[in-house]
């Protein structure tokens, strides 16, 4: 039944367009969003130290990627709060406790169309950027490397601020 949901074939890269009457944005790339860069935390972080990065430095949530570049999830200050006071974790466990694995990944040459199918069930999506890296001995491989976190809002204050009509 999948295959028959559109929204779904679009956010998993089996459709380009679905929309008849698209909106302006519907083709713009992610790119233009112009997206701040992202705070990334690494694994070992305790959630104590997660909170108070993040509340220092003002962000919602924050991706977490190991040394490798792989990406692990994304951690939130509401859910790692909610967490901590409920006793689920405690202030020194590793943020990797309070991760969200699930999670939708975006390329900056992706459409804002794609973007705002994903948006429609998930709260954000992290912008990630393919890396040709080679090793010492030549071999190539890809790496993906985290370029944002996108969220419903910063569509909407795109749109907005260019709204063409």
């Amino acid at each position: 039944s999948k295959f028959l949901n559109d929204k779904w074939m679009i956010k998993n890269g089996f459709l380009n367009d679905v929309q008849e009457h698209k909106p302006w944005w519907w083709n713009i790339k992610v790119q233009k969003l112009n997206l701040s860069a992202p705070l990334i935390l690494l694994p070992e972080v305790s959630c104590q130290k997660a909170i108070e990065i993040l509340q220092e430095k003002g962000y919602d949530q924050a991706p977490v990627v190991a040394e490798s570049g792989l990406i692990l999830g994304m951690v939130t200050l509401s859910n790692t709060l909610t967490s901590v006071l409920a006793g689920n974790v405690q202030f020194s466990d590793p943020v990797t406790k309070v991760i969200y694995d699930q999670f939708s990944k975006i390329g900056l040459e992706d459409s804002l169309g794609k973007l705002s199918c994903i948006l429609e069930n998930d709260h954000f999506a992290i912008v990630v950027h393919e890396q040709m890296q080679f090793n010492g001995n030549g071999s190539s491989f890809m790496k993906q490397m985290v370029f944002g976190v996108v969220t419903a809002m910063d569509l909407l204050t795109f749109v907005s601020r260019n709204d063409k009509k």
